[in-house]
């Protein structure tokens, strides 16, 4: 088997074909540049937080963006993603953020494909990495999530090459567990990964329990200590939990179950999953197959952990798919990338980039961006508290204009978003509690909002522009 492998690396390098991860990582690059990346409206306020922070030199504890809950207390578990959101828009507008997030992309199909690589022909690392590619799709936005999944990919490719050694994880690895807890919320499923793998190994070990034991439970309380150094303490830690078990959830879009009446990319993966399963003859230990059947539950409760379990899935997969389909118990050596593979990979992401920044990328008026109707508010009205759509709340605060709701559902808690959805609905009466108990003085809505066809029917309210997206009111007298 290792003289077929070698024949293969031989036959690859004489076609003059390039490293797989070195190809995927060009292609994760170039599909964010050019993909339809910008269409989440937290992308505003995360670089609004991060130009707040740098502003001030110090990591807010309360809320300074909107007026319904100004100074009240807010983690902001992200603040290391928001900053270098705004470090790149701040060196190169629109462009340099889709080339942050680019990287961001090729460096997480590196990592994923090179892994791959050591188990499994070209052909099984594309079936998987397209797999899994298509399972990151639908979360592939300029949001914080996206740059911690380089990290995610390595820490998990690292806790697995260690129970495969036979050894616990070096403590080298502690820095990225900080760097993952200051990046993104989404560390906790590092821990859930490190303490399902470390039973893993304490059941397949046939040496002395209790020194593996022993050295995974330090680990772990390493690793637990090591996402507390972030701005925020142990709120950083408990905060995930938090958020997921909010009730509110069910009204954000990434927070909804997936939706089987149109085709899912979860779907996609599962039926090549369950194929080459049955037909081939996987075998997985049984803590894997627990930790697969939570990635899956994860991902068909919440349509966001399509991203993780198609990340985290591959990785869990890569051996065992390739004990079943090559044979052999040892991953095979992935050739290095020669120097004249990197300068030409450096030279095409040149060429990319180039002609992003000259065909660059332009903000215009969408169901997150009210860019013209903001434009048309007077200026001594942008002062005073506003009644917004959701989704608009990011842009207001990207504005310096202080919301009364944007993505942070975290922050406002249940009971406060349960109140503006009803007002919402729209109730009217709901409508006129929060308008009065927050003296709001104008509204910036959805152009086909059905509250903004109530607010064609209350004599308080003067519509003053309109367009295709937005629509604007503001109060009488």
């Amino acid at each position: 088997m290792e003289h077929v492998i070698a024949g293969h690396a031989r036959a690859a390098t004489s076609r003059g074909w390039p490293p797989c991860w070195l190809a995927a990582a060009f292609i994760g690059y170039v599909i964010v540049v050019f993909g339809p990346v910008m269409g989440d409206g937290d992308t505003y306020w995360h670089i609004g937080a991060g130009t707040w922070i740098l502003q001030h030199r110090e990591i807010p504890h309360t809320d300074p963006f909107s007026y319904s809950f100004a100074g009240a207390p807010w983690v902001a578990h992200e603040w290391l993603s928001e900053v270098l959101m705004a470090l790149a828009y701040k060196a190169g507008g629109w462009n340099a953020l889709v080339a942050l997030y680019g990287a961001a992309s090729a460096l997480t199909f590196a990592l994923l494909a090179h892994h791959l690589a050591r188990w499994l022909d070209a052909l099984g690392v594309v079936v998987v990495l397209v797999c899994a590619a298509a399972c990151v799709a639908p979360s592939m936005v300029t949001r914080p999530h996206l740059l911690a999944l380089p990290v995610m990919v390595l820490w998990s490719i690292a806790l697995f090459e260690a129970k495969r050694k036979g050894t616990a994880p070096s403590f080298l690895l502690l820095p990225i567990m900080t760097l993952w807890a200051n990046l993104h919320g989404s560390f906790i499923f590092g821990l859930v990964i490190l303490m399902t793998i470390g039973i893993e190994a304490l059941v397949d070990t046939s040496n002395d329990r209790v020194s593996v034991a022993r050295q995974w439970s330090l680990f772990f309380a390493a690793a637990t200590v090591a996402s507390l150094l972030n701005p925020n303490g142990w709120h950083g830690l408990v905060h995930p939990v938090q958020l997921m078990s909010m009730k509110s959830n069910a009204i954000i879009q990434e927070w909804k179950s997936l939706d089987f009446q149109h085709l899912q990319p979860l779907e996609l993966a599962l039926a090549t999953l369950l194929y080459v399963g049955f037909s081939r003859g996987v075998r997985l230990p049984v803590s894997r197959v627990f930790m697969l059947f939570g990635l899956i539950h994860m991902a068909l409760q919440h349509s966001r952990h399509q991203m993780v379990a198609g990340v985290l899935g591959a990785v869990l997969l890569a051996e065992p798919l390739g004990r079943a389909l090559r044979g052999g118990d040892k991953p095979a050596t992935v050739r290095p990338a020669g120097a004249q593979w990197i300068l030409g990979a450096l030279a095409c992401v040149l060429v990319v980039t180039a002609i992003r920044v000259a065909h660059p990328v332009v903000r215009t008026d969408s169901p997150v961006s009210p860019i013209t109707a903001l434009k048309h508010v007077p200026a001594e009205i942008l002062k005073e508290p506003v009644f917004n759509s959701y989704e608009f709340g990011g842009y207001l605060i990207f504005r310096n204009v202080k919301p009364i709701i944007d993505g942070r559902a975290d922050m406002y808690g249940d009971d406060f978003v349960s109140a503006y959805l009803a007002a919402s609905a729209p109730d009217r009466n709901a409508f006129e509690r929060l308008v009065t108990k927050y003296q709001v003085r104008w509204a910036i809505l959805h152009a086909d909002s059905a509250v903004a066809v109530m607010m064609d029917t209350l004599p308080d309210w003067q519509r003053i522009y309109a367009d295709d997206q937005a629509v604007v009111y503001v109060r009488k007298g």
